[in-house]
């Protein structure tokens, strides 16, 4: 991101970082990104905060849920996201803008409807709540195969970079 950054930071882009973050890396994204979507772990939450502290930023961030309990992807699971906000409203720096989810890949993304379905339901009940420094404005999920279907069940982000770029070539 740093050599993108560099070129282009002129330029009115708000940029966002998807993704696995490494705590390690968070110190060269800090002051450039206007949003963090995989807030998944307290370590990870501890060292937003202290960089954020040094840069003077507030830092908005998407709660990464991992509602389909793969153990391939990252993300807390549905149960564990209430008590994770709780524990870092104490975090002045660090603003939850919303919530992230990942469906598992399949042919047919009417069968991955429960996942975005149970990701707005917690949502909902997450803005009920009414929290401090906790906004519900994004429910980010869905991408190139089930974009779809997420922004029937309520996705008002979707991340579709195959369906545009095509797939990677490793």
């Amino acid at each position: 991101m740093t050599r993108k950054y560099e070129e282009l930071k002129d330029k009115d882009i708000l940029w966002h970082m998807i993704g696995h973050l490494q705590s390690n890396k968070v110190k060269y994204i800090i002051d450039k990104v206007d949003l963090i979507h995989s807030l998944d772990r307290m370590s990870l939450a501890k060292e937003i905060q202290k960089r954020a502290e040094k840069n003077n930023v507030i830092v908005n961030t998407l709660v990464q849920v991992n509602i389909a309990e793969e153990e391939s992807k990252f993300g807390l699971m549905g149960e564990e996201v209430i008590p994770f906000i709780e524990s870092i409203l104490k975090f002045d720096r660090i603003k939850i803008k919303g919530l992230m989810t990942i469906a598992p890949f399949v042919e047919n993304p009417e069968k991955v409807r429960y996942v975005f379905r149970q990701l707005k339901g917690l949502s909902k009940d997450i803005k009920a709540k009414g929290y401090s420094n906790v906004e519900m404005k994004y429910l980010s999920m869905g991408m190139t195969n089930d974009y779809k279907v997420a922004i029937e069940e309520g996705s008002n982000m979707v991340r579709i970079g195959t369906g545009i770029f095509g797939k990677r070539k490793y």
